[in-house]
């Protein structure tokens, strides 16, 4: 667990994981330059439960602090979860016996807002391809279980804001098998201060985070044609999909300060729009967008 001034919160995060059913693991909590009661708080649980270890560094972005929890981990499997986040009490171990009844790498609960009574085992692409639609599960690391050597020579980015749109397809392409089972164990809280929060709030998007985006994107579509290069079609619709959407939401909300991102993205569209409306993907409302926001031809 990463957490960073949310003494209001992290108690309630701490607390759902020691209740857990599953007891034998340990539980690694990094204060990342709290300037709160945050790091205080978790020393306090330490001193009471042998399983936790908290490490205090200086403030870096959710990758760096998320790497350091990784260097010092022990066990052979990884779970992630987020300070103003919950979980059911038996999160872990749904999780743990999801993977070995499977013999998966990768285990994957529903989450609150995503529930599906379904159970499938896939390959690492056809996980990937799932995981792109977002309507099962997404590229948050919470909510899922992953074998520990999977992150072998593999670290979240100390820069980047958005690293697990990229991040979490080079975890998943590393397994054999991954399990999904949609009922719901894990809760993800979205608040004004959340990393995410844009994306339930979409008034909260800017240019910082729409480039940001652009360019993850981009680097995500360009290593899955590399890695997978029998699925081209399908990773290309991905981001063409989610360019007509920051169309849509830049010209319906009337966002400004991003005029420059929304010629790149309309020009990109045109270009490829045959391509986009043939792809054998696109859903109904794009093809509404792509009619409405971007040009038949490219004007020569």
């Amino acid at each position: 667990m990463l957490t960073y001034n949310r003494q209001t919160l992290v108690s309630h995060a701490i607390e759902c994981i020691l209740a857990q059913t599953f007891r034998n693991f340990e539980f690694i909590i990094v204060n990342n330059g709290s300037t709160d009661r945050s790091g205080s708080i978790a020393e306090k649980y330490a001193a009471k439960d042998h399983r936790i270890t908290v490490i205090h560094c200086e403030r870096g972005n959710i990758g760096s602090g998320r790497n350091v929890g990784l260097d010092v981990a022990k066990s052979d499997y990884i779970a992630f979860v987020d300070d103003d986040d919950w979980c059911e009490l038996d999160y872990l171990e749904f999780l743990y016996n999801l993977l070995k009844e499977n013999s998966a790498d990768v285990a994957i609960c529903g989450a609150t807002d995503k529930i599906f009574d379904e159970k499938r085992v896939l390959t690492a692409e056809e996980a990937l391809i799932e995981l792109m639609w977002r309507k099962k599960y997404n590229v948050a690391f919470p909510a899922k279980l992953f074998h520990a050597s999977l992150f072998d020579g593999i670290r979240f980015s100390e820069t980047a804001k958005y690293d697990d749109i990229e991040l979490m397809p080079r975890v998943l392409a590393e397994a054999n098998r991954v399990a999904y089972h949609g009922l719901p164990k894990y809760t993800f809280e979205r608040h004004q201060n959340n990393n995410s929060a844009w994306t339930t709030n979409h008034a909260l998007l800017d240019v910082q985070t729409l480039d940001e985006y652009l360019s993850v994107y981009r680097s995500r579509t360009e290593w899955l044609i590399t890695k997978f290069p029998n699925n081209v079609a399908v990773w290309r619709y991905f981001e063409w999909s989610f360019m007509i959407s920051m169309i849509e939401k830049i010209q319906k909300l009337g966002i400004t300060g991003c005029d420059a991102q929304l010629e790149l993205l309309t020009l990109e569209l045109k270009v490829n729009r045959k391509k986009f409306l043939e792809c054998g993907y696109i859903q109904g409302f794009e093809k509404e967008w792509l009619n409405k926001y971007v040009a038949e031809e490219l004007e020569q």
